[in-house]
C-alpha cells in the first residue's frame, strides 16, 4: 500500500467511481476531467501558471525551478517546462494515458479493490468496489460544500468544479441532491468563486477556472 498523499486526479476518479453499478461516471469523456485535475493540482501547487496567448487565448505554463515531486504530475509538469501551451492541447496530450496508473494506485492505496466474478455463470470478469471507505470521505466534503454551504478547502472547490465541469455531477444525485440551489454553486466554483476566505488563492482560482471551462469546452463539443 502507497504511502504518498493522493493526487487530485486519484482523488477525482474515486469520486467518479460509482459504487452502486461498479462503474465510472463519465468514462467516455474521462481523459478529459482526469487532465484538468492533473493540471489543477499542478496550479493549487504552485508548479503553473496562465499566460496570455495569441488572439485572447490562454496558455499554460510550467513555474521555473518548481517542478513536483511526484512522477505523474512530473510528466504534465515537462510538456509544460518544454514551452507554454494551451489547455486544451494539454488536455488532449496529458489525458489519454491517466486512467490506468491512477486506477492501479487507488487500488494501492486500498481505496478501490479488484474482484473477480463470473458473468451469466460461465465467464470470469474483474470488476471494481469500494475499498477503505475514503471515498465516502471525499463525498462528505464535495456535500458539504454544494448542499450545506460549507467553505470549500482549495482542493474540494477544485474537485466540485471540475465534477460540475465534466457533466457528471447529476449522475450523483443519490448522495449529492441535483438541485438548483446545488447546480447554482457548482457554477460558482466552476468560475473559480469559493467564498471570501479563499482570497489568498487568487492565482489558484484563476488557473483551476480557466482549466475547468477548457474541460467544459472539451467535453460538450460535438465530435465526429
Amino acid at each position: 500500500m502507497t504511502t504518498q498523499p493522493p493526487t487530485l486526479p486519484e482523488d477525482l476518479l474515486l469520486l467518479l467511481f460509482q459504487p452502486t453499478s461498479r462503474t465510472i461516471a463519465g468514462e467516455n469523456i474521462l481523459f478529459y476531467p482526469l487532465a484538468g485535475a492533473v493540471l489543477a493540482d499542478l496550479g493549487l501547487g504552485g508548479h503553473v501558471r496562465t499566460v496570455p496567448g495569441r488572439a485572447g487565448t490562454t496558455r499554460v505554463a510550467a513555474v521555473a525551478d518548481r517542478p513536483p515531486a511526484d512522477e505523474l504530475l512530473r510528466s504534465a509538469w515537462d510538456y509544460v517546462a518544454d514551452k507554454p501551451r494551451g489547455v486544451q492541447t494539454v488536455l488532449a496530450a496529458v489525458g489519454p494515458r491517466l486512467r490506468g496508473p491512477l486506477l492501479d494506485r487507488l487500488v494501492a492505496r486500498g481505496d478501490l479493490r479488484r474482484a473477480r466474478r463470473k458473468t451469466l455463470g460461465l465467464f470470469n470478469t474483474t470488476v471494481l468496489e469500494d475499498g477503505n471507505g475514503r471515498r465516502a470521505n471525499l463525498i462528505g466534503d464535495v456535500r458539504a460544500v454544494l448542499v450545506d454551504g460549507a467553505e470549500p478547502r482549495p482542493r474540494v472547490a477544485a474537485l466540485a468544479a471540475l465534477l460540475s465541469g465534466s457533466g457528471t455531477l447529476p449522475q450523483f444525485h443519490r448522495e449529492i441532491p441535483w438541485t438548483s440551489p446545488v447546480i447554482s454553486r457548482a457554477k460558482e466554483l466552476e468560475q473559480g468563486d469559493w467564498g471570501a476566505g479563499a482570497a489568498a488563492e487568487a492565482v489558484t482560482r484563476t488557473v483551476t477556472a480557466t482549466i475547468v471551462n477548457s474541460v467544459i469546452v472539451a467535453t460538450t463539443v460535438p465530435r465526429s
